[in-house]
């Protein structure tokens, strides 16, 4: 498969002079990329040892760590397929196996059971596998499948999705082509290694020569200054959340040098450009963090095309979402509807998923239904508008899509996340997550007010209802990237929503 980014990691180790570092709230290591691609190559040979070989299902449920890239470069090594899976999401126990048909599972949690590893056997595998038996050549074609991905869906068991390699040669070096990533560049992502495009930059590393860290997002404020990378790989709500905290450094100072001081003292001082996606972005963010120096690209993409669109330092259009990607077209029906079709499909069908829900989302010919609606202006570059499903229509026939309010109701720095619902098709009721403890209902009520002045008579805003806990996470309120669970939002404050009974709106 001509260029390749799979097939040069697995026929031969990377050029010197390159390293990938692990950071961690608790220490500290790194390697050269070289003594990886090693490491990984003899892991491969312990993995054969066991019993693994071409298709077989190596799942990973872990934390980030050297052992998870390991695993993963082993498993390209030997053309098995991984399975990566989100801690917090999934057990590791017998039926995590038995459905998603693993080979071995390997595991940071406490778990036992046939097939279940400890992450600690990973050193153990490298220093007895046996180093004078090689391991037979392996090549992909663009159709063979190296990674089951999990959808961060809001409703439901997790969809798993079979990533082809040829999507993931195709996706990496479009990104190359865009921002050169090379010698003297030190790539920083701490979003789970089970998200697929987090192993992207290591690839990259290994093909490109440039040097990765990996860090969890726990301690990626306290890492970033210490790595200095070039590049950082975020979602918006990370870089929201480092926007308040140099706007807090600055201690008031809102000139463009103290912010930009600021600024490297959070993320260090030799920031090439910052990287966003997988949901919207504000515009104020963006603007921010390029009125500081440091330019911040959005993108957009889904699990099941890879990425799509990007915008980038040649091709760069404010509120857009970038220039679709060679190997990429945007096809739009009569109601703005995005679908997408790929030279190189990530699959054509999900792996695990509910009758129906395959032939929903795939089309012919590795085409995608994104469900969201957008347009594509003159000179070519993508704007979102929302989701299809979030356009709600009233009981006059007019149609309202929510996300313009919702951008405009989290531009107040009292409001950090907003998603507007209609419960009776009679009106709409926001729920918000405050940005502070307590809420500003001042602010919050004032932004109210302006939205209802700025925006049409169908789109006025009857009720607010502020979250009791913050959205997060840990509560269930968003993905793993950030995005609000919609539904599970709903459904836990229905009842406020519908005026059923007193809540804490105004």
């Amino acid at each position: 498969m001509t260029d390749s980014v799979i097939n040069q990691i697995v026929a031969a180790p990377p050029r010197g002079g390159h390293r990938i570092s692990f950071l961690r709230l608790g220490g500290a290591s790194d390697m050269p990329l070289t003594e990886l691609h090693a490491a990984a190559e003899r892991l491969a040979r312990g993995l054969r040892d066991l019993g693994i070989g071409p298709g077989d299902r190596v799942g990973i449920l872990a934390s980030n760590s050297l052992e998870w890239v390991l695993l993963d470069l082993a498993a390209l090594r030997l053309k098995a397929v991984v399975a990566g899976f989100e801690p917090g999401k999934f057990d590791p126990d017998g039926a995590l196996l038995a459905r998603y048909r693993l080979a071995v599972l390997f595991t940071d949690r406490k778990a036992d059971g046939d097939g279940i590893r400890s992450l600690g056997d990973v050193a153990s595998l490298i220093e007895n596998a046996d180093p004078a038996s090689p391991l037979p050549a392996v090549e992909y074609k663009p159709e063979d499948a190296t990674t089951i991905k999990f959808t961060s869906g809001s409703t439901g068991e997790p969809k798993g999705l079979a990533a082809t390699a040829g999507s993931i040669d195709s996706s990496i070096n479009a990104v190359q082509e865009m921002f050169g990533h090379r010698d003297g560049d030190n790539l920083f992502t701490f979003l789970p290694l089970s998200l697929l495009q987090q192993r992207y930059w290591i690839y990259s590393a290994l093909c490109f020569g440039h040097d990765v860290t990996v860090c969890t997002y726990e301690a990626a404020f306290a890492a970033m200054r210490r790595a200095a990378p070039t590049v950082v790989m975020g979602v918006p709500g990370f870089y929201e959340t480092a926007k308040k905290h140099i706007e807090s450094r600055t201690r008031g100072a809102q000139s463009a040098e103290a912010l930009r001081a600021a600024a490297r003292g959070l993320f260090g001082d030799r920031i090439r450009y910052l990287w966003t996606g997988s949901a919207p972005a504000r515009p104020s963010m963006l603007r921010f963090f390029t009125e500081v120096g440091m330019p911040i690209y959005e993108g957009y993409g889904l699990n099941e095309t890879c990425i799509v669109s990007k915008n980038h330092p040649r091709a760069h259009r404010e509120g857009s979402v970038g220039q679709v990607l060679p190997g990429k077209k945007v096809l739009l029906d009569s109601g703005g509807v995005i679908s997408v079709h790929s030279d190189h499909p990530v699959n054509r069908r999900y792996e695990y998923a509910a009758p129906g829900e395959s032939e929903r989302v795939f089309g012919a010919e590795g085409t995608v239904r994104t469900g969201d609606l957008g347009y594509i202006d003159e000179d070519g570059f993508l704007f979102i508008r929302g989701r299809a499903d979030d356009v709600i229509v009233l009981d006059n026939g007019k149609k309202v899509i929510v996300r313009p309010l919702e951008e405009y109701l989290k531009a107040s720095p009292a409001i950090e996340e907003c998603v507007v619902f209609c419960p009776t098709q009679t009106h709409l009721v926001a729920v918000v997550s405050p940005a502070g403890d307590p809420a500003d209902s001042k602010a919050i009520t004032a932004r109210l007010e302006s939205a209802n002045a700025t925006f049409s008579q169908d789109e006025q805003i009857k009720n607010v209802v502020v979250a009791g806990d913050r959205f997060s996470i840990a509560n269930g309120m968003l993905t793993s990237q950030f995005k609000p669970r919609r539904q599970r939002i709903l459904e836990t404050y229905w009842a406020q929503i519908n005026g059923k009974v007193p809540g804490n709106g105004f």
